[in-house]
């Protein structure tokens, strides 16, 4: 009930240059990436609302030279493992735990995706847009809006599985692609969502 012009709004910030550096295979124990495969990847917690096995799903149906990568810890580990083996692509499933510090691994991935039920403004689709990454997404929270608008095609219905694993492969098949949306997503990043933009704004407000 508050009147417009009292309403300011203030995306989150991170500290992107930190995501301009070499990322480093080492710090991701288990990565492994041959000539031709494609790494999809996710930094989330296994829980069920991130529906993970989603991702699975759609990465398996994306083509044999796709690969998985998930950054996270939680209960929905075994569910997920479960899932990567019904589908045969368990030696295509990388699963380290909960590793700290984005800014040394996101950069490895290929595309960064999303397979979420629900979301609010997901920190790790900013950092992996300042990492010059891709992104592929279910269409829910803020991610459609956090995206730079050519990146948005690939942002499609929560509950659409088709959708997600065609946008996979879409994006798997076509480098150039992923390299014009990566750096769309990184000038969106540094110009919207870098921390000390955020202090200004709300040093700015108060």
């Amino acid at each position: 009930h508050r009147p417009a012009d009292s309403i300011r709004r203030i995306p989150n910030g991170i500290e992107t240059k930190r995501y301009t550096k070499r990322a480093q295979r080492g710090a991701f124990p288990g990565y492994s990436q041959y000539q031709g495969e494609i790494v999809v990847g996710t930094i989330a917690g296994l829980r069920p609302v991130k529906n993970l096995p989603r991702l699975v799903r759609a990465v398996a149906a994306a083509g044999p030279n796709v690969k998985l990568a998930m950054a996270g810890e939680g209960p929905g580990r075994e569910r997920i493992m479960a899932e990567a083996h019904r589908l045969g692509i368990a030696d295509r499933l990388m699963m380290p735990g909960f590793l700290r510090d984005p800014s040394r691994f996101v950069g490895l991935f290929d595309i960064f995706a999303l397979s979420s039920d629900s979301e609010q403004y997901p920190i790790s689709l900013v950092e992996a847009m300042a990492a010059f990454r891709a992104v592929v997404s279910t269409d829910v929270g803020d991610v459609r809006n956090i995206v730079h608008p050519n990146n948005k095609r690939f942002i499609v219905p929560r509950d659409d599985e088709t959708a997600l694993a065609d946008a996979v492969r879409e994006l798997a098949g076509d480098a150039a692609l992923r390299k014009s949306l990566g750096d769309d997503n990184a000038r969106r990043a540094y110009a919207e969502y870098d921390e000390e933009l955020m202090f200004a704004r709300y040093r700015q407000l108060y």
